[in-house]
Protein backbone atom coordinates (compact mmCIF):
# COMPACT_ATOMS: atom_id res chain seq x y z
CA UNK A 1 0.00 0.00 0.00
CA UNK A 2 3.01 2.59 0.18
CA UNK A 3 3.41 2.22 -3.04
CA UNK A 4 0.15 2.95 -4.36
CA UNK A 5 0.43 5.85 -1.88
CA UNK A 6 3.34 7.30 -2.94
CA UNK A 7 1.88 7.07 -6.86
CA UNK A 8 -1.16 8.74 -5.63
CA UNK A 9 0.82 12.06 -3.96
CA UNK A 10 2.72 11.85 -7.27
CA UNK A 11 -0.09 12.19 -9.28
CA UNK A 12 -2.16 14.74 -7.01
CA UNK A 13 0.84 17.03 -6.85
CA UNK A 14 0.56 17.39 -10.61
CA UNK A 15 -2.79 19.08 -9.88
CA UNK A 16 -1.14 21.44 -7.76
CA UNK A 17 -0.97 24.40 -10.19
CA UNK A 18 -4.76 24.31 -11.36
CA UNK A 19 -5.51 24.18 -7.57
CA UNK A 20 -3.47 27.02 -6.91
CA UNK A 21 -5.40 28.95 -9.98
CA UNK A 22 -8.42 28.31 -8.59
CA UNK A 23 -7.99 29.73 -5.13
CA UNK A 24 -6.50 33.00 -6.76
CA UNK A 25 -8.88 33.96 -8.77
CA UNK A 26 -11.38 32.52 -6.79
CA UNK A 27 -13.22 29.80 -8.48
CA UNK A 28 -13.57 27.85 -6.02
CA UNK A 29 -13.28 28.37 -1.82
CA UNK A 30 -10.39 26.88 -0.06
CA UNK A 31 -13.21 24.41 2.14
CA UNK A 32 -14.39 23.33 -1.61
CA UNK A 33 -10.66 22.80 -2.97
CA UNK A 34 -9.68 20.62 0.09
CA UNK A 35 -13.12 18.42 -0.78
CA UNK A 36 -11.42 18.39 -4.43
CA UNK A 37 -8.44 16.59 -3.09
CA UNK A 38 -9.78 14.06 -0.62
CA UNK A 39 -12.37 13.34 -3.75
CA UNK A 40 -9.26 13.24 -5.77
CA UNK A 41 -7.30 11.15 -3.27
CA UNK A 42 -9.80 8.78 -2.99
CA UNK A 43 -10.40 8.31 -6.73
CA UNK A 44 -6.39 7.95 -7.16
CA UNK A 45 -6.65 5.01 -4.74
CA UNK A 46 -9.07 3.31 -5.89
CA UNK A 47 -7.39 3.05 -9.53
CA UNK A 48 -4.35 2.19 -8.21
CA UNK A 49 -4.97 -0.81 -6.04
CA UNK A 50 -4.41 -3.87 -7.43
CA UNK A 51 -8.10 -4.69 -7.52
CA UNK A 52 -8.63 -1.63 -10.06
CA UNK A 53 -11.82 -2.48 -12.87
CA UNK A 54 -12.21 -0.06 -15.64
CA UNK A 55 -15.77 1.10 -13.92
CA UNK A 56 -13.29 2.78 -11.49
CA UNK A 57 -11.92 4.44 -14.31
CA UNK A 58 -14.78 5.81 -15.96
CA UNK A 59 -16.40 6.65 -12.51
CA UNK A 60 -13.13 9.15 -12.18
CA UNK A 61 -13.42 10.82 -15.67
CA UNK A 62 -16.93 11.32 -14.89
CA UNK A 63 -15.84 13.12 -11.70
CA UNK A 64 -13.62 15.18 -13.64
CA UNK A 65 -15.72 16.07 -16.63
CA UNK A 66 -18.36 17.06 -14.05
CA UNK A 67 -15.93 19.55 -12.10
CA UNK A 68 -14.77 21.02 -15.53
CA UNK A 69 -17.94 21.67 -16.28
CA UNK A 70 -18.57 23.55 -12.97
CA UNK A 71 -15.48 25.24 -13.70
CA UNK A 72 -16.56 26.67 -16.86
CA UNK A 73 -19.64 27.87 -15.84
CA UNK A 74 -18.42 30.03 -12.31
CA UNK A 75 -15.66 30.97 -14.73
CA UNK A 76 -18.53 32.34 -16.96
CA UNK A 77 -20.64 33.86 -14.17
CA UNK A 78 -17.35 35.21 -12.80
CA UNK A 79 -16.13 37.17 -16.03
CA UNK A 80 -13.21 35.40 -16.09
CA UNK A 81 -11.66 34.56 -19.38
CA UNK A 82 -8.03 33.44 -18.29
CA UNK A 83 -8.67 30.07 -16.89
CA UNK A 84 -7.32 26.84 -16.85
CA UNK A 85 -8.91 24.86 -18.89
CA UNK A 86 -6.10 23.25 -20.80
CA UNK A 87 -4.94 21.84 -17.60
CA UNK A 88 -8.07 20.12 -16.61
CA UNK A 89 -8.51 18.26 -20.50
CA UNK A 90 -4.54 17.73 -19.74
CA UNK A 91 -5.89 16.04 -16.68
CA UNK A 92 -9.00 14.09 -17.92
CA UNK A 93 -6.37 12.91 -20.76
CA UNK A 94 -4.24 11.84 -18.33
CA UNK A 95 -6.32 9.46 -16.66
CA UNK A 96 -7.66 8.25 -19.67
CA UNK A 97 -4.48 7.66 -20.89
CA UNK A 98 -3.69 5.37 -17.57
CA UNK A 99 -6.53 3.94 -17.85
CA UNK A 100 -6.32 2.10 -21.42
CA UNK A 101 -2.51 1.26 -20.03
CA UNK A 102 -4.20 -0.83 -17.32
CA UNK A 103 -7.09 -1.95 -18.98
CA UNK A 104 -6.46 -2.57 -22.66
CA UNK A 105 -9.30 -5.26 -23.45
CA UNK A 106 -11.82 -2.22 -22.20
CA UNK A 107 -13.95 -1.65 -25.19
CA UNK A 108 -15.80 1.18 -22.84
CA UNK A 109 -12.72 2.65 -21.72
CA UNK A 110 -11.52 3.01 -25.63
CA UNK A 111 -14.78 4.97 -26.09
CA UNK A 112 -15.00 7.09 -23.66
CA UNK A 113 -11.51 8.27 -24.99
CA UNK A 114 -13.29 8.73 -28.36
CA UNK A 115 -16.24 10.53 -26.88
CA UNK A 116 -14.36 12.97 -24.74
CA UNK A 117 -12.09 13.80 -27.59
CA UNK A 118 -14.68 14.77 -30.22
CA UNK A 119 -17.04 16.07 -27.12
CA UNK A 120 -13.85 18.80 -26.86
CA UNK A 121 -12.51 18.79 -30.37
CA UNK A 122 -9.65 17.49 -30.05
CA UNK A 123 -9.40 15.97 -33.53
CA UNK A 124 -5.56 15.42 -34.02
CA UNK A 125 -5.83 13.42 -30.55
CA UNK A 126 -9.07 11.23 -31.87
CA UNK A 127 -7.49 10.04 -34.64
CA UNK A 128 -4.16 8.89 -32.93
CA UNK A 129 -6.80 7.46 -30.16
CA UNK A 130 -8.83 5.50 -32.77
CA UNK A 131 -5.93 4.31 -34.74
CA UNK A 132 -4.42 2.88 -31.64
CA UNK A 133 -8.14 1.51 -30.78
CA UNK A 134 -8.62 -0.51 -34.07
CA UNK A 135 -5.25 -2.02 -33.91
CA UNK A 136 -5.70 -2.97 -31.04
CA UNK A 137 -9.40 -4.32 -31.45
CA UNK A 138 -9.96 -5.14 -34.90
CA UNK A 139 -12.50 -7.48 -34.68
CA UNK A 140 -14.47 -4.77 -32.67
CA UNK A 141 -17.42 -3.67 -35.32
CA UNK A 142 -18.51 -0.64 -32.95
CA UNK A 143 -14.83 1.28 -33.40
CA UNK A 144 -15.10 0.77 -37.14
CA UNK A 145 -18.78 2.08 -37.73
CA UNK A 146 -17.16 5.10 -35.25
CA UNK A 147 -14.27 5.78 -37.72
CA UNK A 148 -16.83 5.30 -40.99
CA UNK A 149 -19.30 7.47 -39.18
CA UNK A 150 -16.98 10.39 -38.41
CA UNK A 151 -15.15 10.49 -41.77
CA UNK A 152 -18.81 10.46 -43.31
CA UNK A 153 -19.82 13.49 -41.07
CA UNK A 154 -16.93 15.18 -42.52
CA UNK A 155 -17.94 14.48 -46.20
CA UNK A 156 -14.80 12.19 -46.98
CA UNK A 157 -17.04 9.12 -48.26
CA UNK A 158 -13.62 8.12 -49.69
CA UNK A 159 -12.12 7.41 -45.95
CA UNK A 160 -15.05 6.43 -44.45
CA UNK A 161 -15.63 3.86 -47.46
CA UNK A 162 -12.24 2.50 -46.69
CA UNK A 163 -12.64 2.15 -42.69
CA UNK A 164 -15.90 0.33 -43.61
CA UNK A 165 -14.52 -2.21 -46.21
CA UNK A 166 -11.80 -2.67 -43.79
CA UNK A 167 -13.90 -3.48 -41.02
CA UNK A 168 -16.18 -5.98 -43.12
CA UNK A 169 -13.11 -8.11 -42.96
CA UNK A 170 -12.67 -8.31 -39.96
CA UNK A 171 -15.90 -8.44 -38.73
CA UNK A 172 -17.77 -10.66 -40.58
CA UNK A 173 -19.62 -12.73 -37.43
CA UNK A 174 -22.56 -10.00 -36.94
CA UNK A 175 -23.80 -7.25 -38.94
CA UNK A 176 -23.07 -4.83 -37.79
CA UNK A 177 -20.41 -2.82 -39.82
CA UNK A 178 -22.20 -4.01 -42.77
CA UNK A 179 -25.84 -2.26 -41.57
CA UNK A 180 -24.21 0.78 -40.65
CA UNK A 181 -22.07 0.78 -43.90
CA UNK A 182 -25.33 0.63 -46.01
CA UNK A 183 -26.78 3.40 -43.69
CA UNK A 184 -23.77 5.73 -44.38
CA UNK A 185 -24.23 4.88 -48.26
CA UNK A 186 -27.97 5.99 -48.07
CA UNK A 187 -27.70 9.25 -45.93
CA UNK A 188 -24.71 10.08 -48.83
CA UNK A 189 -27.81 9.49 -51.80
CA UNK A 190 -29.74 11.10 -49.88
CA UNK A 191 -27.17 14.50 -49.75
CA UNK A 192 -27.23 14.40 -53.03
CA UNK A 193 -30.55 13.82 -54.04
CA UNK A 194 -31.17 17.25 -52.13
CA UNK A 195 -27.83 18.57 -53.73
CA UNK A 196 -29.22 18.09 -57.37
CA UNK A 197 -31.03 21.27 -57.67
CA UNK A 198 -28.87 23.29 -55.84
CA UNK A 199 -26.50 25.47 -57.07
CA UNK A 200 -23.63 22.95 -58.16
CA UNK A 201 -25.50 20.23 -58.31
CA UNK A 202 -24.28 16.52 -57.39
CA UNK A 203 -20.77 17.53 -58.84
CA UNK A 204 -20.25 20.06 -56.82
CA UNK A 205 -20.91 18.08 -53.78
CA UNK A 206 -18.11 15.84 -54.52
CA UNK A 207 -15.74 19.09 -55.20
CA UNK A 208 -16.18 19.66 -51.64
CA UNK A 209 -15.73 16.09 -50.19
CA UNK A 210 -12.02 16.76 -50.81
CA UNK A 211 -11.40 19.84 -49.22
CA UNK A 212 -12.95 18.42 -45.64
CA UNK A 213 -10.44 15.04 -45.46
CA UNK A 214 -8.49 16.74 -42.53
CA UNK A 215 -10.36 14.96 -40.28
CA UNK A 216 -9.33 11.10 -42.34
CA UNK A 217 -7.28 9.15 -40.37
CA UNK A 218 -4.13 8.01 -41.86
CA UNK A 219 -2.52 4.20 -40.31
CA UNK A 220 0.92 4.41 -41.62
CA UNK A 221 1.52 7.74 -40.02
CA UNK A 222 3.08 6.07 -36.97
CA UNK A 223 6.01 2.94 -36.99
CA UNK A 224 7.06 1.53 -40.38
CA UNK A 225 6.90 -1.91 -38.57
CA UNK A 226 3.27 -2.10 -39.06
CA UNK A 227 3.31 -1.49 -42.69
CA UNK A 228 3.65 -3.98 -45.87
CA UNK A 229 5.90 -3.59 -49.04
CA UNK A 230 3.39 -1.14 -50.30
CA UNK A 231 3.54 1.08 -47.38
CA UNK A 232 0.01 0.37 -45.92
CA UNK A 233 -1.21 -0.66 -42.62
CA UNK A 234 -1.61 -4.21 -41.78
CA UNK A 235 -4.20 -4.49 -39.09
CA UNK A 236 -3.69 -7.20 -37.00
CA UNK A 237 -6.03 -9.93 -37.19
CA UNK A 238 -6.95 -12.18 -34.43
CA UNK A 239 -8.01 -15.33 -36.28
CA UNK A 240 -4.82 -15.03 -38.57
CA UNK A 241 -5.00 -14.27 -42.50
CA UNK A 242 -8.10 -11.78 -42.94
CA UNK A 243 -10.94 -13.04 -45.10
CA UNK A 244 -11.30 -11.22 -48.46
CA UNK A 245 -14.82 -10.36 -48.99
CA UNK A 246 -15.06 -8.04 -51.53
CA UNK A 247 -13.85 -9.42 -54.92
CA UNK A 248 -12.48 -6.95 -57.37
CA UNK A 249 -15.57 -5.85 -59.28
CA UNK A 250 -17.43 -5.55 -55.87
CA UNK A 251 -14.51 -3.21 -54.49
CA UNK A 252 -14.53 -1.18 -57.50
CA UNK A 253 -18.55 -0.32 -57.39
CA UNK A 254 -17.64 0.67 -53.62
CA UNK A 255 -14.70 2.46 -54.62
CA UNK A 256 -16.18 4.60 -56.99
CA UNK A 257 -15.43 8.34 -55.99
CA UNK A 258 -19.09 8.95 -57.70
CA UNK A 259 -20.89 8.62 -55.14
CA UNK A 260 -24.68 9.57 -57.15
CA UNK A 261 -25.15 6.71 -57.80
CA UNK A 262 -28.26 4.63 -58.67
CA UNK A 263 -28.20 2.04 -56.00
CA UNK A 264 -25.27 -0.04 -56.66
CA UNK A 265 -22.98 0.63 -53.82
CA UNK A 266 -25.94 -0.48 -51.17
CA UNK A 267 -27.07 -3.63 -53.29
CA UNK A 268 -23.67 -4.73 -53.09
CA UNK A 269 -23.14 -4.11 -49.92
CA UNK A 270 -26.09 -6.38 -49.60
CA UNK A 271 -24.78 -8.79 -51.98
CA UNK A 272 -21.55 -9.21 -50.31
CA UNK A 273 -23.09 -9.18 -46.61
CA UNK A 274 -25.52 -12.27 -47.61
CA UNK A 275 -22.93 -14.71 -48.15
CA UNK A 276 -21.32 -14.20 -44.27
CA UNK A 277 -21.87 -16.96 -41.80
CA UNK A 278 -23.63 -13.99 -39.93
CA UNK A 279 -26.30 -13.69 -42.72
CA UNK A 280 -29.91 -14.71 -41.77
CA UNK A 281 -33.59 -13.76 -42.18
CA UNK A 282 -32.83 -11.65 -39.24
CA UNK A 283 -29.95 -9.56 -41.22
CA UNK A 284 -32.00 -8.99 -44.42
CA UNK A 285 -35.14 -7.53 -42.94
CA UNK A 286 -32.91 -5.12 -40.68
CA UNK A 287 -31.19 -4.17 -44.06
CA UNK A 288 -34.47 -4.06 -45.53
CA UNK A 289 -35.52 -1.31 -42.27
CA UNK A 290 -32.50 0.60 -42.94
CA UNK A 291 -33.30 1.32 -46.57
CA UNK A 292 -37.08 2.29 -45.94
CA UNK A 293 -35.55 5.05 -43.44
CA UNK A 294 -34.26 7.01 -46.87
CA UNK A 295 -37.91 7.53 -48.91
CA UNK A 296 -36.18 10.76 -50.41
CA UNK A 297 -33.62 8.64 -52.23
CA UNK A 298 -35.24 8.08 -55.62
CA UNK A 299 -33.50 4.31 -55.92
CA UNK A 300 -35.08 3.56 -52.66
CA UNK A 301 -37.57 0.83 -54.17
CA UNK A 302 -35.09 -0.19 -56.54
CA UNK A 303 -32.82 -1.25 -53.64
CA UNK A 304 -35.86 -2.55 -51.39
CA UNK A 305 -36.83 -4.62 -53.98
CA UNK A 306 -33.62 -6.18 -54.30
CA UNK A 307 -33.60 -6.98 -51.10
CA UNK A 308 -36.68 -8.65 -50.85
CA UNK A 309 -36.25 -10.69 -53.99
CA UNK A 310 -33.41 -12.31 -51.94
CA UNK A 311 -35.40 -12.90 -48.74
CA UNK A 312 -38.14 -14.20 -50.50
CA UNK A 313 -35.71 -16.35 -52.25
CA UNK A 314 -33.40 -17.51 -49.22
CA UNK A 315 -36.18 -17.54 -46.41
CA UNK A 316 -39.74 -18.08 -48.45
CA UNK A 317 -41.54 -18.83 -45.28
CA UNK A 318 -39.50 -17.27 -42.55
CA UNK A 319 -41.79 -14.34 -40.43
CA UNK A 320 -39.03 -11.42 -41.50
CA UNK A 321 -39.44 -12.61 -45.09
CA UNK A 322 -42.77 -11.51 -44.65
CA UNK A 323 -43.16 -9.00 -42.82
CA UNK A 324 -40.55 -7.63 -45.57
CA UNK A 325 -43.11 -8.33 -48.13
CA UNK A 326 -46.23 -6.83 -46.35
CA UNK A 327 -44.92 -3.73 -45.80
CA UNK A 328 -42.96 -3.02 -49.28
CA UNK A 329 -46.23 -1.30 -50.38
CA UNK A 330 -46.41 1.12 -47.64
CA UNK A 331 -42.60 1.87 -47.24
CA UNK A 332 -41.55 5.56 -48.10
CA UNK A 333 -45.23 6.71 -48.48
CA UNK A 334 -46.66 9.17 -46.08
CA UNK A 335 -49.86 8.23 -44.17
CA UNK A 336 -50.98 11.82 -45.31
CA UNK A 337 -50.66 11.34 -49.03
CA UNK A 338 -53.18 10.34 -51.63
CA UNK A 339 -51.55 7.21 -52.57
CA UNK A 340 -51.57 5.69 -48.88
CA UNK A 341 -55.22 3.91 -49.17
CA UNK A 342 -54.65 2.01 -52.03
CA UNK A 343 -50.99 1.44 -50.63
CA UNK A 344 -52.29 0.26 -47.51
CA UNK A 345 -54.73 -2.04 -48.80
CA UNK A 346 -52.22 -3.88 -51.11
CA UNK A 347 -50.16 -4.55 -47.54
CA UNK A 348 -53.39 -5.98 -45.83
CA UNK A 349 -54.01 -8.27 -49.19
CA UNK A 350 -50.66 -9.54 -48.89
CA UNK A 351 -50.86 -10.11 -44.82
CA UNK A 352 -54.08 -12.13 -45.68
CA UNK A 353 -52.03 -14.55 -47.62
CA UNK A 354 -49.09 -14.39 -45.55
CA UNK A 355 -50.51 -15.42 -42.52
CA UNK A 356 -51.08 -18.88 -44.56
CA UNK A 357 -47.89 -19.46 -45.98
CA UNK A 358 -45.41 -18.00 -42.91
CA UNK A 359 -44.09 -21.08 -40.66
CA UNK A 360 -44.82 -18.97 -37.61
CA UNK A 361 -47.81 -16.82 -37.58
CA UNK A 362 -47.33 -15.47 -34.18
CA UNK A 363 -43.91 -13.92 -35.08
CA UNK A 364 -45.56 -12.33 -38.10
CA UNK A 365 -48.40 -11.07 -35.89
CA UNK A 366 -45.48 -9.28 -33.63
CA UNK A 367 -43.88 -7.58 -36.13
CA UNK A 368 -47.30 -6.78 -37.99
CA UNK A 369 -48.56 -5.09 -35.05
CA UNK A 370 -44.81 -3.09 -34.37
CA UNK A 371 -45.29 -1.39 -37.60
CA UNK A 372 -49.20 -0.86 -37.56
CA UNK A 373 -49.05 0.73 -33.47
CA UNK A 374 -46.82 4.18 -34.80
CA UNK A 375 -49.62 4.18 -37.80
CA UNK A 376 -52.65 3.93 -35.23
CA UNK A 377 -50.80 6.79 -33.02
CA UNK A 378 -50.23 9.59 -35.92
CA UNK A 379 -52.96 12.05 -35.25
CA UNK A 380 -53.76 12.79 -38.59
CA UNK A 381 -54.76 9.02 -40.20
CA UNK A 382 -57.92 9.14 -41.64
CA UNK A 383 -60.43 7.71 -39.71
CA UNK A 384 -61.84 5.06 -42.16
CA UNK A 385 -57.88 3.75 -42.51
CA UNK A 386 -57.86 4.02 -38.36
CA UNK A 387 -61.05 1.69 -38.46
CA UNK A 388 -59.62 -1.02 -40.60
CA UNK A 389 -56.31 -0.94 -38.74
CA UNK A 390 -58.01 -1.13 -35.60
CA UNK A 391 -60.01 -4.33 -36.57
CA UNK A 392 -56.84 -5.92 -38.39
CA UNK A 393 -54.90 -5.45 -34.91
CA UNK A 394 -57.91 -7.18 -33.26
CA UNK A 395 -57.63 -10.01 -35.72
CA UNK A 396 -54.05 -11.07 -35.76
CA UNK A 397 -53.35 -14.59 -33.88
CA UNK A 398 -52.91 -14.44 -30.69
CA UNK A 399 -49.97 -16.13 -28.55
Amino acid sequence: MAAVADKARYYLEQSVPQLRDFEAKNIFSQAEIRNLVRKREDFEHRVLSPGCKPADYLAYVAWERSLEKLRAKRCARLRIRQSTSHAGEGRIFGILERAIARHPGSLELWKEYLMFAKDIRATKRWRRVITRALRMHPAKSELWVLAGKRAADNNDMSAARNFFMRGARFCTKDSMVWIEYARCEMQWLEKMEARKNKKGGVSRAIAEQAENDDDQIHFDEDSEDDADENGHLTVPNPDGQAKKVFDNSTAEKLEEKNPALDGAIPMAIFDVAKKQPFFNAAAGEQFFDVFGEFPAVSSQPKIAQHVLDTMSELYPHSPAACNCFIRQPVLGVSIDSAAYPQALREALSRLKSSLTSTSDKIQLARKTLAWMEPVLASESLDSGLRTVLEYTVQTLPKP
